[in-house]
């Protein structure tokens, strides 16, 4: 076997391979903050809240610090070299002004709730003041119970004293085995003294800051990589980058001349194609235009009274006016007139959401201004756009592209004469993008703003500052139900309008009336949901266990308080088993068959929390003898992800004698109206994403609706004749609800946001996410700008970078942004392109529950090389081939495909084309942009610097293997997963989509990645113009762009991973240019002085022993040494004979610990002064 080899011992986050191959063009790094104290490597946010005592001395000077930090504190930093060690980044030292800040964060917050680790014990303070005032008498009755002894009660009060008044110091840190057993009674008397503490395995800590559940620093297992690769393979990659750099170097000038302009395009991002038309510009002296708007004007007004003139219009007419809202007409228009805000809450069925739009537009029109005016109407989604925008042109008479459209992503209908347009709130702020003045709208509408979603409040505020710019727009903000007073302060007092609604009675039903009207019994056996076999995890979870779970906990008072005593013994034996953990599948099929057999005619809606709940009743249902005839029942399903053409279906009504069941999610809830429901079926629940800052954990989970969304739910039974719905849950649990849900803005991750902030030239992110309706915590928003930065997106001021300014331009996730851009620079855009779209849809990969195993087998056939991304394009190849043969629906039925997945990943990759060509990144025929899309060792690098710092180890063990996070330790695989299925993955690390905590963190669509894939592309760009500049000319580039596909494609991935080793920690020298060595590597200097004394004289006259040197005979005949000293080895280039090697790798050991700086003895007895006097401090 070749000999490893590696001529440097470099930072795992640094500059990789630049000593020896040097190339200036990709010079990768894994950062923070820049400028940081911790090293140029990505830091987890929970280390960032954490300062070392000696961190203000050890910042003191610039120099020596960090040598000492390699021979001291060798902290989590993985090193590139045949026997050095790789590990992730170090815990890092915060200054003082950021740890006030985050002290201050925390102040108002009032500390995180952590969620629980199975390993780990947690206690929180409420109070973060230093309680001074509690008394010791009530400190010992809070621990009379444990066998803490009245000496060690003393102590910890002075340790934990000492901690609190100490500035410099955050935690204190314990390893006693005593300390850990008495946890419970030193985390309690902490908590009295608004501290924080956490027991991790054997590691007690006890701090001022709220603490993660997991702590890489603290972990004895943690894993850290030794990284090897083969002399021959550094040969043939240095042999590329020496001619690069020559010819480089030859041709500088017409290099710098011809590098860019990669296509003809301005570079200018614009919005979909018809997007908005904006009104043609009055420009001065140009009568002609305005008499044209006049004339459209005219005969849109002529239009209008034909319409209402007509037979039609007149019933049409009828009809609105028996609207709640209509009867409000004069008033709406008046104080629009008179108001530049304001706010409109109207109940459910009191139409606002179809007529104040037709107000607007008919006032505008009636008054010859019809071609002038240009209303936009915000839906939070594309079934509610598409919907209303239909109703209304309805109602006017006209087609959908005349006055009235709609625009959602990937579809839209508009005209030349479109005045009213209905979209989706991302389309908006799309517009914002590149017109920031919203030039030509005349009005802008905000509908069910109650939803509270992310894009809602961030388009208030940004209205709000547009507001004074532009004095002329109006802006009304509507909702079912609002809270009105806090919108209206929001702008300054705004007026508000109410519209009473009209429903028709709805009898209401809770889980107790159902029992006493069916005669159905609970059980613990009978409300266990089914699943199937693939999601048996979600079965056990339903189980009664000894840690209730989030549902359980929140409603458990109001059922202890419960009085259930006019109810008959049945009845209360039933709910005193009743499991809110479960949805109720067999209660909803008995309840739907009980409906069909006993009630009268009408649709019935059920409302669910989620896919999985939504398939697997399906699947139940369809099994059923009545449910399943389809002779006797229509079953539809509703859902976000579905294509719009499928939602439609709903609307549809069924054959005589045929009754409707619809299962959805809250997409139901508001803005649509089915006309035949009359029964509804509330589960209580929805899938609700929270997002946990501390641990950096985003969490899916059901959650009790609020009662605002209840009563939305409750009124779908009743928008057009009389109905029923049925609660299946206790009345009692319904009081509990709360009145709103909580905004989504402070409850999921804000990368997209903060990127859109930046994008907008809005300022600085932090004070413009100040001006929100409610303010997202200081640390999510901190989050987030790390992780901005980490990606390379932000620079350390947070400015917009050149990747960060091609990232705004694309409507997805920071991270598949990435994906595009360098799979259009790498020539590799066709597999990045189905990959992007396959991740912005819903899994196409179906597993039906009596079909499991075939489904499985299905998939193997596309999955062989560790990758859930590759095996997506493989499927998405076989579809597009089938269907040129119009036979794709045949293929998805073979290989358990879904056909709307694959559809809206076909349209989807054409989207993403068009706005690659827009941003100028590729030409207009695109087929360069694929000479290499046939490397799969390419596409998982690609994959690697998209997904970033989505990064987890692959450590294997005897019939398996474990995966680790920095952020959260152990992880599992989503069962879904091609690698879930391996019981060996022969790569070092995965690279994964997301992570979601359910019961434990899970991961979601992962690529098995080299060492070499995630040295070159883990992390952000610091120097180079590859990706700094992504309209670069690749062919002038061949043999660097050669270097890296030959190294991440023969890379065998030969090191391995070590535990319990010191880690390294990168220098915090300064980079100087290196300067002459005063000894040769290899030959003796003035007195015998050379390289292996240098090193004796440092290493020894700081107190550590002496270095060791060990050397192996090469098949070349070449002699190879390895330097060993505190725990390191370090290996030198091949030489000729022993005595050159040793001397080699000696010089080899000083370069490193210097920096490549200097050497000389002056500086050789400086750095042991300091290394000795920093070994004594410490």
């Amino acid at each position: 076997m070749p000999p490893s080899y590696s001529p440097h011992f470099l930072p795992f986050s640094s500059q990789f391979l630049t000593h020896t191959i040097k190339p200036s063009l990709f010079s990768p790094t894994m950062k923070d903050r820049p400028p940081s104290s911790y090293g140029a490597v990505y830091v987890p946010p929970h280390h960032r809240l954490i300062s070392s005592p000696n961190n203000q001395d050890a910042t003191k000077n610039s120099s020596a610090p960090g040598i000492h930090s390699k021979l001291r504190d060798h902290q989590n930093t993985p090193i590139l070299n045949a026997k050095g060690t790789a590990s992730p980044p170090s815990l890092p030292h915060l200054q003082q002004q950021q740890r006030q800040q985050q002290q201050g964060t925390y102040n108002n917050n009032n500390g995180s709730k952590n969620s629980n680790n199975q390993n780990a014990q947690y206690n929180s303070a409420y109070c973060l003041g230093i309680s001074e005032n509690v008394s010791d008498r009530q400190l010992e009755l809070s621990l009379q119970s444990g066998s803490f002894d009245e000496a060690n009660i003393e102590e910890w009060k002075r340790k934990l004293a000492m901690l609190l008044h100490d500035d410099g110091k955050q935690e204190f840190v314990s390893r006693e085995k005593k300390d850990r057993r008495d946890f419970e009674q030193i985390a309690a008397l902490a908590s009295r003294m608004g501290l924080y503490s956490h027991l991790y395995s054997k590691v007690a800590v006890f701090s001022k800051l709220p603490l993660p559940n997991y702590r890489f620093d603290l972990d004895d297992k943690r894993p850290q990589r030794e990284v090897s690769l083969n002399f021959g393979l550094l040969k043939r990659v240095n042999a590329y980058l020496g001619e690069y750099l020559s010819k480089k170097s030859r041709n500088k000038e017409s290099f710098s001349d011809n590098c860019f302009s990669r296509s003809s395009s301005n570079s200018s991002i614009v919005t979909e194609e018809g997007l908005f038309e904006q009104p043609e510009p009055l420009a001065s002296g140009t009568a002609v235009m305005e008499k044209i708007l006049l004339r459209r004007s005219s005969l849109l007004r002529d239009q209008q009274q034909a319409w209402q003139e007509s037979l039609e219009g007149r019933e049409m007419l009828e009809f609105r006016q028996s609207l709640p809202a209509y009867k409000e007409k004069d008033t709406i228009l008046t104080a629009i007139l008179q108001n530049q805000v304001v706010i409109i809450s109207g109940e459910t069925g009191c139409g606002k959401t179809t007529q104040i739009p037709q107000f607007i537009l008919e006032s505008e029109i009636d008054s010859a201004r019809g071609a002038f005016c240009s209303i936009i109407c915000t839906q939070p989604r594309r079934i509610s756009a598409i919907s209303v925008s239909e109703r209304v042109a309805s109602e006017r008479g006209e087609k959908l592209g005349e006055s009235v459209g709609y625009k959602v992503r990937l579809e839209g209908i508009k005209g030349r004469d479109t005045r009213l347009l209905f979209c989706t709130t991302g389309i908006l702020l799309r517009r914002l993008l590149v017109d920031r003045n919203l030039k030509g709208v005349t009005h802008v509408i905000v509908d069910e703003i109650h939803e509270r979603g992310m894009n809602e409040d961030f388009l208030l505020i940004v209205l709000k500052d547009l507001l004074p710019r532009r004095p002329e727009l109006k802006l009304i903000l509507m909702s079912a139900t609002l809270d009105a007073e806090l919108f209206s302060s929001y702008f300054d007092g705004a007026p508000l309008i109410h519209i009473p609604g009209f429903t028709y009675p709805v009898r209401t039903h809770f889980l107790e009336n159902i029992l006493e009207m069916t005669g159905y019994r609970l059980t613990p056996s009978n409300q266990i949901d089914d699943y199937g076999q693939e999601r048996m995890w979600k079965m056990s979870k339903q189980a009664p266990r000894k840690r209730k779970s989030q549902i359980v906990s929140s409603v458990e008072d109001a059922l202890r308080a419960a009085d259930f005593k006019d109810f008959s013994p049945q009845i209360q034996e039933s709910l005193s088993c009743w499991n809110p953990d479960c949805i109720g599948f067999n209660l909803i099929e008995y309840l739907l068959s009980y409906i069909c057999e006993n009630e009268r005619p009408g649709a019935v809606l059920v409302f669910m929390t989620g896919w999985d709940d939504i398939s697997s009743l399906k699947d139940k249902l369809q099994a059923h003898p009545v449910l399943g005839d389809p002779s006797r029942v229509l079953l539809l399903t509703c859902h976000g992800s579905m294509a719009s053409s499928e939602q439609k279906l709903i609307f549809e009504e069924p054959e005589d004698g045929v009754r409707k069941i619809v299962l959805t999610t809250n997409i139901a809830e508001t803005s649509i109206t089915i006309n035949d429901v009359v029964f509804v079926l509330d589960c209580g629940k929805a899938k609700e994403t929270s997002y946990d800052a501390l641990n950096n954990t985003p969490c899916l989970l059901p959650s009790w609706v609020s009662k605002v969304s209840t009563q939305q739910r409750r009124g779908r039974a009743g928008r057009v004749q009389p109905g029923e719905c049925y609660h299946l849950y206790p009345r009692c649990v319904y009081d509990a609800f709360t009145e709103y849900q909580l905004p989504e803005i402070l409850r999921t991750p804000l990368q997209s946001l903060c990127l859109q902030i930046k994008s907008l030239k809005l300022g600085s992110i932090s004070e413009f996410l100040s001006r929100a309706l409610q303010s997202p915590k200081l640390l999510a928003v901190q989050n987030a700008i790390e992780y901005l930065k980490v990606i390379g997106a932000l620079d350390e001021n947070e400015n917009l970078t050149v990747l960060g300014r091609y990232l705004t331009m694309l409507p997805v996730e920071p991270k598949l942004g990435k994906m595009l851009i360098l799979g259009a620079i790498l020539n590799c855009l066709d597999p990045v392109l189905t990959i992007v779209a396959g991740l912005s849809v819903r899994d196409p990969f179906l597993t039906p529950l009596d079909k499991k195993d075939l489904a499985e087998t299905a998939k193997l056939q596309f999955s062989h090389d560790h990758s859930d991304h590759l095996a997506l394009v493989r499927a998405y190849e076989g579809w597009k081939e089938a269907e040129k043969d119009l036979a794709g629906y045949d293929y998805c039925w073979k290989n358990f495909l879904s056909a709307q997945s694959m559809k809206a990943i076909d349209s989807l990759r054409e989207e993403f084309l068009s706005l690659l060509k827009d941003t100028g990144l590729i030409d207009g025929y695109a087929t360069s942009c694929n000479d290499w899309s046939y490397d799969q060792h390419l596409i998982r690098a690609i994959i690697c610097y998209g997904l970033y710092p989505g990064i987890c180890s692959v450590v294997h063990n005897e019939k398996s293997f474990s995966l680790k996070t920095m952020e959260d330790g152990p992880v599992l695989l989503y069962s879904n997963s091609v690698n879930a299925r391996e019981s060996r993955i022969p790569y070092p690390w995965l690279v994964f989509n997301e992570k979601i905590k359910v019961n434990s963190v899970f991961l979601r669509d992962s690529t098995a990645v080299s060492d070499s894939v995630l040295l070159l592309f883990g992390g952000s760009i610091s120097r180079g113009d590859v990706l700094l500049n992504p309209q670069i000319v690749l062919h002038l580039h061949h043999e660097l762009i050669s270097a890296i596909r030959l190294l991440v494609s023969e890379d065998q991935c030969d090191g391995r991973f070590v535990f319990g080793r010191p880690d390294l920690k990168p220098s915090n020298m300064p980079v100087v240019p290196p300067q002459r060595s005063l000894i040769s590597r290899t030959e003796s200097g003035p007195g015998g002085d050379n390289s292996k004394s240098q090193l004796q004289t440092l290493v020894t006259r700081a107190g550590y022993a002496a270095p060791i040197y060990k050397t192996s005979q090469l098949e070349n005949n070449q002699f190879q040494a390895t330097v060993e000293f505190n725990g390191m080895q370090i290996i030198g280039q091949p030489c000729n004979n022993k005595k050159s090697a040793e001397k080699d790798a000696a010089a080899e050991a000083l370069q490193w610990l210097m920096s490549g700086t200097r050497t000389g003895h002056e500086y050789i007895n400086y750095m042991s002064m300091f290394l000795k006097k920093s070994k004594r401090d410490n």
